[in-house]
């Protein structure tokens, strides 16, 4: 697993599973050779090691944090295990400063990880030309009493197989990453699954007490700003990590800032906004200009340009008004809430029942964000145009999208009986 230093033109890490038996958390670094002599040119990288015992039995999941490498470079690396070495992996540093690019937003995997999910994670990888990073919305798994939490992490490396060793992720954390408990006293609790810290080797950078789980990385002019809605949600940690985002989006020093978070702040299949994170963050989006704000949570597919609605946003852009936030909700697995009653009013499109993943293209002065569907089917389209005042403006270049997917009261979008739930 391949995940970005704060600063990933000089930092990157690496998390793998072994045995108990692979003691030692070795590495081998190399310059990306154009011919075959990669052992001769490497050299060792040591990390640490922590064990779990799981369902499938004891395991060492070790980390090696990669420092002082060398801008927009080519390396390669291989990891060792009880039996020898992995084959070579190869991957990219960023560019230091902005240079164009593009990268993979997922929602919710969460269920069907291998059989349903994959499909959606893989077409991605298949249409994306070279893609910088993936950006993972949360619900990675689901981590219900009654499944196996190792099982399911194992299908969802497995979805993604060596791409996830070689592009750089981007990872939120949703609810279904924590675990549900009781306290002494019979109240709820909740707990980071321990697959997370063990696999994840993120940027320390975040809210005190939630470092695993906040952070940003700063990608060749944009700021990824991850945040934790479950933990400011339910676990008192929403004016802590409303004090670090302001912070972080005050000293940005990117082009574009792009905030990760799984509870959205507009919903789109449950009755009601996520008013507490609603409240605190986004007069903060709106403050400092957040480009894009990228969300899960809901398994069903939004975006909200105006809070007033559809019909007000399109008027704002033929009046030439500047674009705020646009807050975008996914998924990219099998599990599918029936949309709410605002959802065919407010978001300027939406969808139901379909698995969904989005393309994000970087440029100096425009955003390009295409949400495609899990057969590879263009459902929406707009570009963020950023004009000589450092504002932005909102385009949508596609006049024949679709129809919007939803189910009526006798079937599902293809025809089916429809398998959304209401929340």
């Amino acid at each position: 697993m391949l995940t970005p230093g704060a600063d990933p033109a000089r930092e990157m890490a690496v998390t793998f599973r072994t045995d108990t038996r692979q003691q030692a958390s070795q590495l081998q670094l190399a310059p990306a050779l154009d011919g075959p002599q990669l052992a001769k040119a490497a050299h060792e990288v040591e990390g640490t090691s922590i064990s779990l015992d799981n369902e499938n039995g004891a395991a060492l999941f070790h980390q090696v944090r990669l420092h002082d490498l060398q801008p927009g470079t080519a390396y390669v690396y291989r990891v060792k295990g009880s039996d020898g070495w992995s084959e070579w992996l190869q991957f990219h540093t960023a560019a230091e400063g902005f240079k164009p690019f593009n990268f993979i937003y997922m929602g919710d995997v969460q269920n069907d990880i291998l059989s349903l999910a994959s499909r959606s994670i893989r077409q991605a990888l298949q249409s994306v030309a070279n893609p910088a990073l993936i950006v993972h919305a949360g619900d990675l798994v689901s981590q219900r009493e009654d499944l196996v939490h190792d099982d399911q992490w194992g299908e969802w490396n497995q979805a993604g197989g060596f791409n996830y060793a070689m592009i750089p992720q981007v990872l939120a954390a949703g609810n279904h990453e924590y675990l549900d408990g009781l306290n002494p006293d019979g109240s709820e609790t909740r707990t980071l699954g321990p697959h997370w810290s063990r696999q994840f080797a993120l940027p320390q950078n975040g809210v005190e007490g939630v470092k695993d789980t906040t952070y940003f990385v700063d990608y060749q002019g944009v700021r990824f700003i991850v945040l934790d809605g479950t933990s400011a949600l339910d676990m008192g940690t929403l004016d802590q990590q409303t004090r670090w985002l302001e912070q972080s989006l005050k000293n940005s020093p990117a082009r574009w800032n792009i905030v990760v978070t799984h509870q959205p702040v507009f919903t789109c299949a449950r009755p009601e906004d996520t008013e507490p994170l609603k409240t605190a963050w986004k007069p903060l989006f709106e403050r400092y200009a957040v480009d894009l704000v990228l969300q899960g949570h809901d398994h069903c597919y939004s975006r909200v340009t105006n809070e007033a609605g559809r019909v007000a946003a399109k008027a704002a852009r033929v009046g030439g008004k500047v674009q705020g936030p646009v807050y975008m909700v996914s998924v990219a697995g099998s599990k599918m809430y029936g949309l709410n009653d605002r959802a065919h009013q407010q978001p300027d499109r939406s969808a139901e029942e379909t698995q969904m993943y989005q393309t994000v293209d970087v440029q100096d002065s425009r955003l390009k964000v295409r949400s495609y569907t899990a057969a590879g089917k263009l459902y929406d389209a707009f570009d963020l145009e950023r004009d000589g005042k450092n504002r932005n403006h909102l385009r949508e270049p596609v006049k024949n999208l679709p129809a919007e997917r939803a189910c009526t009261q006798t079937a599902g979008p293809d025809g089916f009986a429809c398998s959304s739930r209401a929340k």
